[in-house]
Formats: structure tokens, C-alpha cells, sequence
């Protein structure tokens, strides 16, 4: 199994292409995981990067210094995306200060992670999870994408998962809300086309902190999805980066409405 350090985010040792250069870049969920990494990625490709957080601050913290350490502007933003004010509030300030954003990753999502059966599915839980991975996510794009479209350019990516192949036998209610994240996609695509694009990026399973520490990761999972994955290995978050980030670079500028998976053939299907 992979190492996972708790106290530090996953690290690039040196630039990237820099297909980010000058552009300003945000990330949600910034400050641990797959956000962290996601923001890390953006600045070795030569962007200004918004980290935003909710609870995570000192992680935040920890990735802007991250960017600064490539040559990068940073900016720390908090705000709970379940709520729209919070949202709005925190869209001013973010364009305010960067004049306008290039790019817009969408990555909070919660996942129910103490959750290990559809059998303990609590009312409360399913109304946060909705919360935020549709609510959250549609309220991000609009305020942003309508900001783009005025400006006329930019791009949204936003991070999904395979789950809306094969669904979530654990928590059904992550597999409606990364499912509704695909609805929201193709809407704005279509209204936003051609100005601004708007994708959905599926990561596969990755070894980050909130996986390996999974009770059913370590009582088996981790063999049995290893077992189901044509290319035989779970990748450390570094790897998933830099093609989600793909989808916002001017290599995909014909791109929109669509939904891509990164997942090493687990969730293979026909066509």
C-alpha cells in the first residue's frame, strides 16, 4: 500500500508544461486530497491559483505556499458551498481580486465516507451529500460561468466520479449526487457553448488519505478493485491531475458536455 503522509499534500518536484501560464486557475476543496493536488498541478503547469477551503485552513494554507513555490500568485477563499449566499460572497471576492478567472474546478464533493453499507443511509447524511456535490456544484457553475460568459472565455471542470457507471452499493446517495453533477454539465455546456466550456472529469479509485483510511479499504476493497483494474495498480492523485486538468487547456477547446473517466479500466463498458 501506498504511504500516504496526513500533514503534507502531494508534491510535484518541478515545472510541468505550462499550458496554465498567466492564467488564474481555482480549485475547491483545495486544501487536502484530490483538491490539493488538482491545485498543485495547476501551479507547476504555470497558474495563479485560487485555493479555496471550508474546514481544511491549514491545509490551505499549506497548498498556496505550494504555488507560491513555483512563482505563482495565491489566494486562500472559505466558504461553505451549501450555501448560495456564501457562494456569491465568496464569487465577488474571487473575481475581484483576480479580474477574472480562466479556470474553475469544481472538485468538493462529500462522499459519506464513514458510511460502509446502503443499510446505514441517515436522512441527515443523504441531505448533506446532496447538498453539496448538486447543489454546491450547480450554484459554483453559475455564478462563475455566468461571470465568464461575460467576460467572454473560460473554462469549468467538473470532478465526478465512476460511480455513475457502476453505482454505489455502499452509499447510493454519492453515486445520485456525482450523478446529477453529468446533468449539470451538459446544462451549462449547452447554455454557456460557445463562449465557455464546461466538462466532468470521473477519477477512479486513488490512494489519498480519505481512501487507505477507509475501514473497507483495509478489509479487503483495496484486492478486490486491484483485481477488477486491467492496468493492475491504484495510482497515487499526482497521476489523475494533470488529465483532469486536460479538459481545460486549449488542447480540448473542442470539447464540452462531455464526461471522461480515469480509472485504469475498472469501469469498462461497451459502446
Amino acid at each position: 500500500m501506498s504511504s500516504i503522509n496526513k500533514n503534507e499534500p502531494a508534491s510535484f518536484p518541478q515545472p510541468a508544461y505550462p499550458r496554465f501560464a498567466g492564467k488564474w486557475v481555482m480549485v475547491t476543496g483545495a486544501g487536502t486530497g484530490f483538491g490539493a493536488t488538482l491545485a498543485q498541478r495547476a501551479a507547476a503547469e504555470g497558474a495563479n491559483v485560487i485555493v479555496h477551503y471550508n474546514s481544511s485552513e491549514a491545509g490551505a494554507k499549506r497548498t498556496a505556499e505550494f504555488v507560491k513555490a513555483f512563482g505563482g500568485q495565491s489566494k486562500i477563499v472559505r466558504a461553505d458551498l451549501k450555501s448560495w449566499e456564501e457562494i456569491k460572497a465568496m464569487t465577488n471576492e474571487v473575481w475581484d481580486y483576480t479580474g477574472g478567472l480562466d479556470v474553475l474546478v469544481n472538485n468538493v464533493g462529500d462522499i459519506a465516507t464513514d458510511q460502509m453499507s446502503w443499510r446505514d443511509i441517515k436522512e441527515e447524511v443523504v441531505d448533506r451529500v446532496l447538498a453539496v456535490d448538486i447543489k454546491g456544484t450547480m450554484l459554483m457553475v453559475h455564478e462563475n460561468g455566468e461571470r465568464m460568459l461575460a467576460r467572454g472565455r473560460g473554462a469549468i471542470v467538473n470532478i465526478a466520479s465512476t460511480v455513475v457507471v457502476r453505482g454505489s452499493p455502499r452509499a447510493p446517495q454519492y453515486a445520485a449526487g456525482k450523478y446529477g453533477i453529468l446533468g449539470i454539465t451538459k446544462s451549462y455546456a449547452a447554455a454557456f457553448a460557445p463562449t465557455v466550456r464546461v466538462n466532468a472529469f470521473g477519477p477512479g479509485f486513488m490512494e489519498t488519505e480519505s481512501t487507505v483510511t477507509r475501514e473497507d479499504w483495509n478489509n479487503g476493497r483495496r484486492e478486490r478493485v486491484l483485481s477488477q483494474t486491467p492496468m493492475g495498480r491504484i495510482p497515487a492523485p499526482e497521476e489523475l491531475a494533470a488529465a483532469a486538468l486536460w479538459l481545460a487547456t486549449e488542447d480540448a477547446s473542442h470539447m464540452t458536455g462531455n464526461f471522461i473517466m480515469c480509472d485504469g479500466g475498472y469501469s469498462m463498458i461497451g459502446a
